[in-house]
């Protein structure tokens, strides 16, 4: 019985004569090597999809499965019918998907068919040893049991840091996400790299995973669907704080317990600080100073590179210049060269030609190589938006709480911004566990963040006052190593920096806020942005006008955004109640230093509005609205922009946060907003909406915005009298949504006059909803629908309230709406009896023929005062 039917093409057909030539125990292997991914897949709602295809391919006993599954146990239970049923069910399962993955594309499933149709003959072999590994002669095997018992009690150590009294239990760390990227995904990456990736998260959080190619650590060495190889050489992209070296760390134990990638028969771990140290080495000399116990084997080993991993962890903590264009830098495993030179080598081949190299690094460092010789790079994107419930579900021993907390964050854009991060999640759970249930024998801080100034200004005050203890010159020598590091591109510190800014590495406090990393000594904050809040809070801990004025300068010269988050955290401080956080620990003259910051943004905001007209003057005006919200000053926002009637930011893309952060803004003084091609979502019109209300002009053409964006159009809109102009060109507003906003622009209250809705695939029925707005909305006196689809029949209810004597509209514009001759009878009636209207639009229609005759009989009766017609 043949899986092939007769709708099937040639393609298809190609397919499965490929699938045919495999033996049964082949399909049988890569079926339960390709389980994981096919749950996966299945999981975005494909399952029903797939159990119609199996039907029509007379695959029997599949009509049996209930509406009321999940799509996970639907896509389980499917997967599990499956398998035992045999060659021909196996071979019509991977026809089907080939089906479905031409009829919606996947980037998932076609790597998925694409590693089945290239290397499904061979997978078994290539699974067999990525299980049990290679054969070794007898003394290679106790080396590589002894390097594994190594390998497995450094990655054993691997220390969780916690805060005093944080209870070290509830820490959850839960395998990440990494998405598969293409190699001139970094090449142009410029601004702060958290901003950036949140910016990123929040679009991913919108798409349907399976819209995203997904790997795992288990996968990173599989069949590349970009490089279309198996990949030796990949790189591992993610910001500061979401994982990449416990994802390592992780990655090695799990290969030492023999669970992962056992095809590599000796690993070898390094990070790029501890490379630093070294002066010119060879790869041997390397090798030896970590691993000394292979010295005897060490020949014998580096004698088959294709069995050997090289792991190099954080690229952007590298000293060396790293040119991975170069061919050949190094050839002899015992020829000395820096340690920079023998990673390009290796990764070039020409040292150890076929090992294999996994590299880690920040995105910041990846504008400045060529990535093109990585046959693979996965970015670390962190949490999705129901991980990050499912992080606070786990840290949250009271699941009332977890609710509580979630709740509370999720309804806070500024605070739900990082919560991408592990880290970032960590300490906002930290803070609100005391906020929401603060322990009566601490001394705590139990306000609730409304910023993340405020949550750090919490997190490190709670810390504080749990230890009695901290020496007076503490914060002023943290924060003045936290300050030099932020702004010269510096997370990790030695003993060295540690003596020049008098830190104490003995004092009690530090490991609340510094990880301490071993062999050799060095230390990194618990997170970059904890770092740059120290950086900012030392200039309030420890005042000098000069520091701070010769602070700030450096930062805003820096085009790479290191110094965004560290001037936001400065600005943040100048609010008094956020201040009084950290009173007993700031200067006497924090106030002074908080004038100085507000001196500094106002005149910063009035040389952007100097700036020539462009979108980097109005990126620079964005920018500085976060330094404005991070105050929560809405007197210095009104004094700031005082000479403002006009707020243009078209052309800038926008995040729903960089919403949140202009309806803060927004105020009494602003009537016009420009939010032309701004890349708008319905989520950011949500947040814009409630700061509508004193708008005299709203522009938000070329967004794209869904019918959904009605909804929230409509409740800005409703019984709003200042807003008088609403451009909603080249959208998408078409659909069940858009009554919503018809009825609101109907309300009483509403006193709109212009509204342009050029190009957003209205069709005729449409016309019922703006026939509605015509008779209950006295104020509008332009309307333009052109480059519509209003021919049709409800087109005569638009014109029978045209004549309606409510109807005050002076322009309307029907341009390119396929119009016919037969809509020459309804424009006719429209005209006839509109004594306000003076300009009509319908060019580039098709309205010749006989009924044209009642229209050029309308235009000249009595009652029709149009005086241009185009």
């Amino acid at each position: 019985m043949s899986c092939i039917i007769s709708s099937d093409d040639d393609e298809t057909r190609q397919f499965h004569h490929k699938l045919s030539q495999f033996d049964p125990q082949v399909l049988r292997k890569t079926y339960k090597y390709f389980h994981d991914d096919l749950l996966y897949i299945l999981d975005d709602g494909r399952s029903r999809s797939l159990i119609s295809q199996l039907k029509s391919r007379n695959i029997l006993g599949l009509e049996k499965y209930p509406k009321k599954y999940s799509k996970k146990s639907l896509a389980w239970n499917l997967l599990q019918d499956i398998f035992p049923r045999g060659r021909e069910a196996l071979s019509a399962l991977w026809v089907s998907l080939y089906v479905l993955q031409k009829e919606k594309y996947s980037p998932n499933l076609e790597a998925l068919l694409e590693e089945l149709r290239h290397r499904g003959d061979t997978l078994p072999e290539q699974i067999q040893l990525d299980d049990n590994g290679h054969q070794l002669p007898p003394e290679l095997k106790e080396v590589q049991i002894c390097h594994k018992k190594r390998l497995r009690e450094i990655t054993q150590r691997l220390i969780k840091h916690h805060p005093l009294r944080c209870n070290k239990e509830r820490f959850p760390f839960r395998y990440l996400n990494l998405i598969i990227v293409s190699a001139d995904h970094f090449s142009k990456y410029t601004g702060n790299e958290l901003i950036n990736t949140g910016d990123k998260h929040g679009k991913y959080f919108k798409m349907k995973l399976n819209d995203l190619q997904q790997t795992s650590a288990n996968k990173l060495f599989r069949w590349s669907h970009r490089s279309r190889s198996v990949p030796h050489m990949v790189m591992v992209v993610g910001v500061a704080g979401v994982g990449k070296t416990t994802l390592m760390q992780k990655f090695i134990y799990s290969w030492c317990k023999g669970d992962l990638y056992q095809r590599f028969s000796f690993v070898f771990f390094y990070t790029f600080r501890e490379l630093n140290r070294l002066d010119k080495v060879s790869l041997e000399t390397m090798i030896l100073q970590h691993y000394p116990y292979l010295e005897k084997q060490l020949g014998n080993i580096l004698r088959d590179p294709k069995k050997l991993l090289f792991i190099f962890d954080g690229l952007d903590e590298s000293n060396h210049t790293m040119d991975f264009k170069l061919d050949s830098v190094i050839s002899d495993p015992k020829q000395p060269g820096s340690s920079g030179q023998i990673v390009v080598s290796l990764v070039r081949k020409s040292l150890l030609n076929g090992c294999s190299v996994l590299i880690t690094s920040r995105p910041t460092r990846l504008t400045s190589i060529d990535c093109k010789v990585f046959q693979q790079i996965a970015e670390l994107s962190g949490f999705f938006a129901e991980e990050i419930q499912i992080y606070f579900d786990d840290f949250f021993p009271d699941s009332d709480l977890a609710v509580k907390a979630f709740t509370y964050v999720k309804q806070n854009d500024s605070l739900y911004t990082f919560c991408y991060l592990p880290a970032y999640c960590w300490i906002i759970c930290t803070v609100l566990s005391r906020c929401f249930k603060p322990s009566s024998s601490d001394q705590q801080v139990s306000s609730l963040p409304q910023t993340v100034t405020q949550l750090f200004a919490i997190f490190v005050t709670n810390i504080l006052n749990l230890e009695k203890s901290c020496s007076p010159g503490f914060l002023q020598s943290i924060g003045w190593m936290a300050e030099d590091g932020v702004l010269n591109h510096k997370v990790i510190f030695d003993n060295e920096d540690l003596e020049t800014f008098h830190v104490d590495n003995k004092e009690k406090l530090l490991s609340s806020f510094l990880i301490e990393w071993e062999e050799p000594a060095s230390y990194s904050f618990l997170h970059l942005t904890l770092q740059e809040f120290f950086a900012a809070l030392v200039h309030y801990v420890d005042y000098s006008p000069e520091k701070l004025k010769n602070s700030i300068k450096k930062a805003i010269s820096y085009h790479d955004g290191r110094g965004e988050i560290f001037l936001r955290f400065l600005c943040g401080l100048t609010d008094a109640s956020t201040r009084s956080i950290l009173s007993s620990y700031l200067d006497k003259q924090a106030d002074q230093a908080s004038r100085d910051v507000m001196t500094w943004l106002k005149d910063h905001i009035l040389k952007g509005q100097q700036l020539m007209e462009s979108v980097d003057k109005r990126k620079h005006l964005l920018r500085t609205f976060f330094y404005l919200f991070e105050t929560q000053n809405k007197s210095l926002v009104r004094e700031s922009l005082l000479s403002d009637r006009t707020l243009d930011l078209s052309g800038v893309c926008m995040s729903a946060m960089d919403c949140t952060v202009v309806a803060f803004i927004l105020d009494r003084n602003i009537k016009e907003l420009d939010l032309s091609s701004c890349s708008l979502d319905s989520e950011g019109l949500e947040r814009l909406a409630p700061a509508l209300h004193n708008l005299h002009k709203l522009s938000l053409s070329y967004n794209c915005l869904s019918d959904t964006s009605c909804i929230h159009l409509a409740s800005g809109i409703r019984n709003n009298s200042s807003l008088k102009i609403l451009d909603l060109f080249n959208s998408d507003l078409s659909g069940p949504h858009l009554s919503d906003l018809m009825e609101a622009l109907s309300s009483p209250g509403c006193r709109i006059e212009e509204l342009r809705l050029a190009m957003n695939k209205l069709p005729d029925t449409s016309c019922i909803q703006l026939a509605s707005v015509i008779r209950n909305n006295p104020s509008m006196t332009i309307l333009d629908l052109s480059n519509n689809n209003l021919s049709g029949p409800h087109l005569s209810d638009l014109m029978e309230a045209l004549s309606s004597p409510g109807c005050r509209i002076k322009e309307l514009r029907l341009r390119s709406n396929n119009l016919s001759e037969k809509s020459c009878i309804h424009l006719a009636s429209g005209i006839k009896n509109n004594p306000s209207l003076k300009i009509l639009d319908l060019s580039d229609n098709n309205m010749s023929g006989p009924y044209l005759s009642d229209l050029m009989e309308a235009l000249s009766s009595p009652g029709c005062r149009i005086e241009e017609l185009e």
